[in-house]
């Protein structure tokens, strides 16, 4: 009989004996489960239900002692779900009579019932008693009459559990009576399965051991620490074992091999776990140093000690002069000898720079200086010269010299911790240049000072230049009576138009569109103003006098004034016209409190004010408003409060508001909770009969306040009409000279304002996007700060050649004049059209200004047409708009402009983005 054929026959009798086996067990575990079953299931259940049937009495016979003795609250709760809680006890009662299944189960049970239905008619009594007031004895006559049914009731309660509990008990003795039964019979059938099954294993074993024998001694042959040679197993049988040895001679066929193939790829991991081992350790090194020098210095030691070399020298290169130079700031194992700077080209390092490559000598020339040691000097048998790249411009240069050839793994290391060292060291230089550049804005800020106590002094003069604007205002004021005239008429015909939708719809499209046209028409304007008198403001090198630089200060400034005056007019405009688009989002309060106190911390240490916040506990984390417009009433509020205070402090309170205080308001009904922001301030108060007047357009106190402080008037009338439209309110509490107190209560909406008996208006999105209308409460120190600081020409920009295309000729000579200051070649173009020819006609140009609004061709057009040029498609398009329409800088980026400014410019706005792209 062959091997396979005893191995079926001894299978197929374990196989015989373990389904035997399995069946009995099947049969007896069943018996047990079906006992186990009724013990949890049935009985179990049964005694948990009277146990809890027992508590709910013992609970209710309490609460009912309570009734007579006391009178808590807790009373009132009994007295209110009595009648509930009878209710839901009958039910159970009902419920577990329906799973009895014992004549004697079902009695008790009745008996249970009924013994209740006596106890939970006393217990109505009571109750009854307790809702009329009746005495504590009267109470207690009742609840004494019903203490033999409660004993009774209980008596039975413990009968019934008891009855199955005992029930419990025989079921238990039948299982475990079962499992007895199934111990003898595995007992039993386990010791004749074990006895033939050994059997029949020992007849097979002893048919197969010899040829096995043969076989481990073989295996036992090998040698498992050298598988180069694997001995082999002489048997020719035709069975399974002899199928066994064939398969061992091929597989030693194949160890073989392997451990050949394994030696070689354990080298080649050896080698590349050394190389990124040590790339690791030597990358680390990057982020720790400030300084190019410690960073050469600590990365020499690193490299040189790696790769077992003896000899290094570490070369930056310096661009401050005519010519870039590279030049030695770390050695190791080197003194003074040596070159301690070179150009590109000269020597083999100088070429090394040019071609961009690793460079290793293994033949050393005979002048090549000698490694020192102790007892002597030795000359280097191999040197490596490695190129430093960022952007495939070299900015160091690595040199290693050794006394051994350098090894594929050595230059391996090399080229990976080189790939970013360049980065690094860009990166020191970077914040080194930041350093600098740090130290000189703290002198200037310094100088800027000196400079903001004269313009206090001629203060005195725009005394006279305010008499003559408040002479202008009473005209204004005349005007504005001729507008109300007008005013009524366009009232009738507005109510005509309110009946034809379309018209509507159609007049409300022409008035974005003429309110967008405005701010572009008012901006261009302004944009040659402030760019113009920004320039002769901080240039240095000009023959104006220091007076008629004040006057272009002075002009700057009232240009910011005039910028800020617009958006405020448009903010007011599109708030009327019902066009504001307000969109709800999550505010995080604490984030939102540290912005406003980071933005105003200077304006109060400016005036020598205390600025505090308070932040209560219970303010919530979160709340749903438009965080653009609550920020932009916060801050109107704070300029006000820092504007009309000269000593003193000026708070923010963040508290949660209660719900007596907003019940007056629309939403009160809508929103669970609100927040209460108020600004207090130490300043000249508000007259009480003024209260309303101040949140009207262009209105103040009293034309003395608009001469003394400034301002136009609009910033609390803007604050009134956005916490409007946030849901909620402004409120002021003010004693003329006693400080102010302005509060706003806004309501936390995440689905946004619902509609309160009104039909929604249709969305206008063009109209609520016109122009960057959040004007920054910045003071007028800062903006001076900001205009008078100097600037030396940028590197990046100097020999430059930018298309500037705009219709506008004094935006073109403006931005000429700024442009051609910072060393650039500008070439002007007034459309698309001729944009496109310029840069046919140039061979070469680094940047473009497009204008977007413009004749012939607009800025979308040429912008696409330019990205459609293959020869283009890297060349910087900065977009500049007056416009400022919102999604003209999706627009922008999707026709391929490379970035997008609104006018009116902030010169050093546009430099800063024009050095970036050229960078």
């Amino acid at each position: 009989m062959g091997y396979k054929r005893k191995q079926y026959f001894g299978l197929g009798l374990t196989v015989l004996f373990m389904v035997l086996l399995m069946g009995i067990i099947l049969i007896m575990m069943q018996s047990i489960r079906d006992n186990m079953l009724e013990i949890v299931q049935d009985r179990y259940h049964k005694v948990n239900e009277a146990t809890e049937i027992r508590q709910q009495i013992y609970l209710e016979d309490r609460n009912m002692l309570n009734l007579i003795s006391s009178s808590e609250e807790n009373n009132t709760k009994f007295v209110e779900s009595s009648a509930e809680q009878i209710s839901l006890l009958n039910t159970r009662i009902t419920e577990l009579e329906s799973i009895l299944n014992t004549n004697k189960s079902k009695v008790l049970l009745r008996e249970i019932s009924n013994a209740y239905e006596n106890f939970s008619q006393m217990e109505s009594r009571m109750i009854t008693l307790y809702n009329d007031n009746r005495t504590k004895q009267e109470l207690q006559a009742v609840y004494d009459e019903g203490i033999s049914n409660r004993r009774d009731l209980l008596s039975k309660i413990d009968e019934f559990k008891n009855y199955q509990e005992s029930l419990m008990g025989d079921a238990l003795d039948e299982a475990n009576a079962t499992y007895k039964q199934l111990v003898i019979a595995l007992i039993s059938v386990v010791s004749v399965a074990l006895i033939l099954i050994v059997t029949v294993m020992l007849w097979v074993i002893r048919s197969t051991t010899r040829n096995i024998n043969s076989i481990v001694h073989v295996i036992k042959d090998v040698d498992f620490t050298n598988l180069e040679s694997v001995p082999r197993i002489e048997l020719e049988t035709k069975d399974e074992i002899g199928d066994i040895a064939r398969a061992f001679n091929t597989m030693a066929a194949s160890l073989e091999n392997y451990t050949v193939k394994e030696k070689q790829f354990v080298a080649e991991i050896s080698e590349q776990n050394w190389v990124q081992s040590n790339s690791a350790e030597i990358i680390k090194l990057y982020s720790r140093h400030v300084s190019v020098t410690s960073l050469a210095e600590q990365f020499l030691k690193k490299i040189v000690t790696a790769i077992d070399a003896n000899l290094g020298a570490f070369y930056v290169q310096d661009d401050t002069g005519k010519e870039p130079v590279f030049k030695k700031v770390a050695a190791y194992a080197d003194s003074d000898a040596g070159r301690q700077t070179f150009t590109a080209g000269e020597g083999i390092i100088g070429q090394t720079v040019r071609d961009k490559k690793i460079v290793v000598l293994p033949n050393i020339p005979e002048d090549f200086r000698f490694i020192s040691t102790g007892l002597g000097e030795v000359r280097p048998k191999s040197v490596l010269i490695a190129p430093i790249l960022v952007k495939d411009e070299v900015v160091a240069v690595l040199e290693i010299a050794s006394v051994k050839e350098f090894t594929a793994s050595d230059q391996k290391l090399v080229e990976n911790v080189l790939e970013t060292l360049g980065i690094g060291i860009m990166n020191i230089l970077g914040r080194m240049e930041v350093e600098r550049l740090l130290l000189e804005s703290q002198a200037q800020t310094e100088e800027l000072q000196t400079q903001s106590e004269e313009l206090q002094a001629q203060s005195e003069e725009l005394q006279t230049q305010t008499e003559e604007l408040r002479m202008i205002n009473e005209q204004l004021e005349e005007r504005t009576n001729d507008a109300e005239l007008k005013t009524e008429e366009l009232q009738t015909v507005k109510e005509e138009l309110e009946e034809q939708a379309k018209q509507l719809k159609l007049s409300s499209k022409y008035k974005s569109e003429f309110l967008a046209n405005m701010s572009h028409e008012l901006r261009t304007p302004l944009n040659s103003i402030l760019l113009l008198s920004e320039m002769l403001a901080d240039d240095l090198d000009s023959e104006l006098s220091s007076e008629q630089k004040e006057f272009a200060k002075v002009i700057n400034s009232s240009g910011n004034d005039l910028l800020n005056l617009i958006n405020d007019i448009l903010d007011l405009s599109k708030v009327e016209a019902g066009k504001l688009e307000i969109s709800f989002e999550e505010v995080y309060l604490s984030e939102f409190v540290d912005r406003l106190k980071r933005n105003f911390t200077q304006i109060a240490k400016s005036k020598s004010l205390d600025f505090e916040i308070d932040f209560h506990e219970d303010v919530p984390p979160i709340i749903y408003t438009d965080e653009q417009r609550l920020q932009q009433v916060m801050k109107n509020l704070l300029s006000n409060a820092f504007k009309f205070t000269k000593e003193g402090s000026v708070k923010i309170s963040v508290n949660k508001a209660e719900m007596n205080e907003v019940k007056q308001l629309p939403l009160s009904n809508y929103a669970d909770i609100w927040v209460k922001m108020s600004v207090t301030d130490t300043g000249i108060g508000i007259p009480a009969d003024k209260h309303a007047m101040i949140f009207e357009a262009f209105q103040q106190v009293d034309g003395a306040t608009m001469r003394k402080y400034g301002g136009t008037g609009l910033g609390l009338s803007i604050s009134k009409e956005f916490s409007q439209l946030l849901g909620g309110t402004c409120l002021v509490e003010s004693k003329e000279g006693e400080g102010s107190t302005f509060t706003i209560f806004i309501p936390n909406l995440p689905g946004g304002i619902p509609l309160i008996g009104i039909d929604s208006i249709a969305e206008d999105q063009a109209a609520s996007a016109i122009g960057s209308d959040e004007a920054e409460p910045e003071n007028v120190a800062a903006v001076n700060e900001e205009s008078n600081t100097e600037h030396s020409p940028s590197t990046v920009l100097q020999g430059k050649t930018v298309i500037v295309a705009d219709d506008d000729h004094r935006n073109i000579f403006a931005l000429k004049n700024a442009l051609n200051k910072e060393g650039m070649n500008v070439i002007t173009a007034e459309n698309g059209a001729e944009c496109l020819e310029k840069m046919d006609e140039l061979e070469h140009f680094d940047i473009v200004l497009m204008d977007i609004m413009m004749p012939v061709m607009d800025g979308y057009e040429t912008i696409r047409k330019i990205r459609g040029m293959e020869q283009n498609n890297d060349i910087p398009i900065i977009a500049l708009t007056a416009k400022a329409m919102k999604g003209d800088r999706d627009k922008c980026i999707e026709a391929g402009a490379s970035d997008y400014i609104s006018k009116p410019l902030k010169l050093d706005q546009l430099l800063s983005a024009m050095r970036v792209w050229l960078s």
